[in-house]
């Protein structure tokens, strides 16, 4: 599967380093050309020599080293890659990529790819769970940034817990997923997904109990088939998923705003819970109970995204798949929802109490388009996302 795939490995400085000899391997004896990058700090665990050996390439070690800069600088070294891993990913090397820092040859190269990044964290337990690196992993996440394990197990230090890198076969397995020519490579994707907060004041907003789950799981589905995955997400409970282009935003303006600007796309799936109100002034202090009464809120109409993408005159994606969360008449409300937006299909489910499914592991849904309704069994919000993902494969042909 990896034949004449070309792999840049950036080994960083920790004692997982000696794994990425393994690592080598298993991609040589899977057809992999591989380009190895040693980080100063990474010599102190693996030689150049044992590095150059197993990957039957030169070892690229110094920014300033001007044999290398003449024979292949490192703006070209940067790009030549199918994909770059980082493995291991120390939290040094974390945090200089979600700082834009380029102090080093491994940290320039990172800087100035196109080339999708792939990383395996490895360090400390109590390295991993500091807030510093798990900001920067967020930032890495938003970037785009695959991510690959830690797993739980013993450490070097002796300590037992998140931060050990994972095995070379199970970053294979993740570099080959990367990589796989799937039926929707070369489409471009837009998926919303979440609630939208809309402030009342500093402290107050109005919401609905949308996990993110259900856009999460279409996301990962996608991206998984090949997609390049623009993802715009409210503020969901659960994570977006790896590998995609992540923009968050808070309000339905804001996720607007982000949709146009990540058009054009070939397909668009609008599965986030948008408010359709908010309070027309929002004020700037916290409201205060008063001898006046209650407060007086005011309201106003929230952009119809999905109404807007739909009736694009200029730049409309081909598919447009609109959700529908509805509580009674579930298919009626949802078709005429589909002819009023004018998007191709629509994703109906039952929300009402009883049903779980907002904010639960399992949706139950009816696909409606312009040739009718199809229900689909209740199942879990992946299984629903995957089958999701192969219609719209088969309608972007």
């Amino acid at each position: 599967m990896l034949a004449g795939k070309h792999i840049l490995l950036i080994i960083g400085g920790g004692i997982a380093a000696f794994k990425s000899l393994d690592l080598i391997r298993r991609l040589r004896e899977r057809g992999a050309v591989v380009t190895p990058v040693l980080t100063r700090a990474g010599e102190e665990f693996v030689t150049p020599l044992s590095v150059s050996a197993l990957a039957g390439n030169k070892v690229f070690r110094d920014l300033f080293d001007l044999g290398d800069e003449a024979e292949m600088g490192h703006i070209q070294l940067s790009r030549i890659a199918d994909l770059v891993v980082v493995a291991p990913a120390t939290a040094d090397l974390m945090a200089k990529m979600a700082q834009g820092l380029a102090n080093d040859l491994a940290s320039t190269l990172l800087l100035a790819t196109d080339t999708p990044v792939l990383m395996a964290p490895a360090m400390n337990v109590r390295m991993w769970e500091h807030s510093a690196t798990q900001r920067n992993l967020g930032t890495l996440k938003s970037d785009g940034i695959s991510v690959v394990g830690p797993n739980d197990g013993d450490m070097a230090c002796g300590e037992f817990g998140p931060g050990r890198m994972s095995e070379p076969l199970e970053i294979v397995a993740e570099i080959e997923g990367r990589l796989a020519d799937g039926p929707l490579k070369g489409k471009r994707v837009l998926v919303t997904s979440g609630p939208t907060h809309e402030p009342i004041d500093p402290v107050r907003y109005i919401a609905n109990r949308s996990s993110g789950a259900q856009g999460t799981a279409i996301g990962r589905a996608l991206s998984a088939l090949g997609a390049d995955v623009v993802f715009v997400t409210g503020p969901a409970d659960v994570a977006p998923p790896d590998g995609v282009q992540v923009i968050k935003v808070q309000t339905a303006q804001e996720m607007l705003e982000a949709v146009n600007g990540a058009l054009p796309v070939d397909a668009a799936v609008f599965a986030a819970a948008v408010a359709d109100w908010r309070v027309s002034s929002a004020s700037d202090r916290k409201l205060k109970k008063s001898n006046d009464g209650l407060p007086v809120l005011t309201f106003a109409e929230n952009p119809d995204i999905l109404k807007t993408v739909s009736q694009m005159k200029k730049g409309r994606p081909g598919l447009v798949v609109g959700f529908a969360a509805e509580t009674n008449d579930v298919i009626d409300n949802a078709t005429a929802k589909r002819e009023r937006k004018g998007c191709d299909w629509i994703v109906a489910n039952d929300v009402s109490t009883g049903t779980g499914i907002m904010g639960g592991s399992e949706n139950a849904v009816t696909l409606i388009t312009a040739d009718g309704s199809e229900d689909w069994p209740r199942m879990g919000k992946d299984a629903v996302a995957a089958k999701l993902a192969a219609r719209i494969t088969e309608a972007l042909g």
